[in-house]
């Protein structure tokens, strides 16, 4: 007992912030601080070999244009840049309607409003930077059984034994947040009753880079578009929502059954389809901490906030977490301050709450609004729907804000 004591006291860790969960959120995370000269311990309950394989789920991740250029300034968008299907532009309609807004790249500028990513591919570039990173100790394979912060710092003690004492401990462990419960903050959760469906359709003409979002009663259907693949085949990310029962049903039925009830709510503009690969469901909810800090701990990504994937905006708002908690604690550095202290929680919490409501907010009023059947609310959608697509500055204006070209906060905030 007195070894193992005395070998486990050899493995404890200090870092000036320890991260829990190496998800994207948690990795990009870690890279960022260490950038800012931060050292860093980062923990993860599963392999960087199991975070990287395809088959852990089928999900695309929408970047941003701010967010795209956080990678850049990371030297790490060049590894996924070929792999990144960019989206010039996005057109949104409701059900049958003619009426729709076509969002163009080219009122904000000559850059993509974004690019779709496979997450598989994303993890592969943000492990292979933190094993190039110096100043991070990633502990790979291991889940966090004990929390406790002080006045000075916080100490987690991690499934095998050792321990990590750090200044600022940051939860990124997901939307079932372990750390979050540790530290006795609660949660407000709204479940739609809503299942989105999620795979990868191939199809014969080109998509020119459209994202497409049509709204139904059952929920939105997207159609993402993908880089093509390594041979040269056109590619699409399918999120389909619908109520949670028919949403099982369909993903359940035989791949050929399934193409079939895609195809007819795909529409035949692009030709042909055809789904080789899984067809995955992930129910939705709406899911907010009440608070974003605890003793010693900042929430970040889905641990603070799960949103509906209704405007793709998911991975942006934490993407803003990240950059928002690292001015936070490099602000501190600067100054000469606790980087754990009341003061930066305070300031990471004053500068990331107004877009998080809002951002949830806007989600959750989209879904509920564009749901409805019920004529009045269905004609005015549609009237709203070719107002905003008549109005070039109001376009814009909503282009620059999921672009996160504008203040965090609401819409022109």
């Amino acid at each position: 007992l007195e070894d193992g004591e005395k070998m486990s006291k050899l493995l404890d860790q200090q870092a000036d912030v320890a991260i829990v969960g190496a998800g994207l959120a948690g990795m990009t995370l870690a890279l960022v601080l260490a950038q800012a000269g931060m050292r860093v311990a980062l923990i993860e309950r599963q392999t960087p070999k199991s975070l990287m394989a395809p088959e852990v789920d089928g999900r695309t991740t929408a970047i941003a244009a701010a967010a795209r250029r956080v990678l850049e300034g990371l030297g790490i968008w060049s590894g996924i840049e070929a792999e990144a299907g960019p989206i010039w532009d996005i057109r949104v309609s409701d059900r049958q309607s003619p009426l729709h807004v076509h969002f163009d790249h080219a009122a904000v500028g000559d850059t993509a409003m974004g690019h779709i990513v496979e997450n598989h591919d994303l993890r592969r570039v943000l492990v292979a930077a933190l094993a190039a990173q110096s100043g991070i100790d990633a502990f790979w394979g291991q889940s966090v059984s004990a929390f406790e912060p002080s006045d000075t710092a916080a100490t987690l003690t991690m499934s095998g034994g050792q321990s990590v004492t750090a200044s600022l401990v940051a939860a990124a462990d997901g939307r079932g947040s372990a750390l979050r419960r540790m530290a006795g903050i609660g949660v407000r959760s709204v479940d739609y009753g809503e299942t989105a469906i999620v795979c990868t359709a191939y199809h014969r003409h080109p998509h020119d880079g459209i994202a497409h979002e049509r709204f139904y009663a059952g929920g939105p259907f997207a159609i993402l578009p993908m880089a093509d693949n390594a041979q040269s085949r056109h590619r699409a990310s399918i999120v389909w929502t619908e109520r949670r029962a028919l949403a099982e049903h369909l993903a359940g039925l035989p791949k050929g059954a399934f193409q079939r009830q895609l195809a007819r709510r795909f529409g035949e503009f692009l030709g042909e389809i055809e789904v080789p690969g899984e067809v995955w469901t992930y129910p939705l909810s709406l899911t907010l901490a009440k608070r974003l800090t605890g003793k010693r701990l900042a929430l970040v990504g889905e641990a603070a906030h799960g949103m509906h994937p209704i405007a793709g905006q998911g991975f942006n708002v934490s993407m803003r977490d990240i950059t928002g908690l690292r001015d936070s604690v490099a602000a501190a550095v600067q100054a000469g301050q606790d980087p754990g202290g009341p003061a930066v929680l305070s300031a990471y919490a004053r500068r990331r709450w107004p877009d998080i409501l809002a951002m949830a907010a806007a989600t959750d009023g989209l879904n509920r609004l564009f749901r409805t059947d019920l004529p009045p609310v269905a004609l005015a959608r549609q009237i709203g729907l070719a107002a905003v697509n008549r109005l070039p500055p109001l376009k814009r204006q909503f282009q620059r804000y999921a672009m996160g070209l504008l203040p965090q906060g609401r819409p022109g905030g």
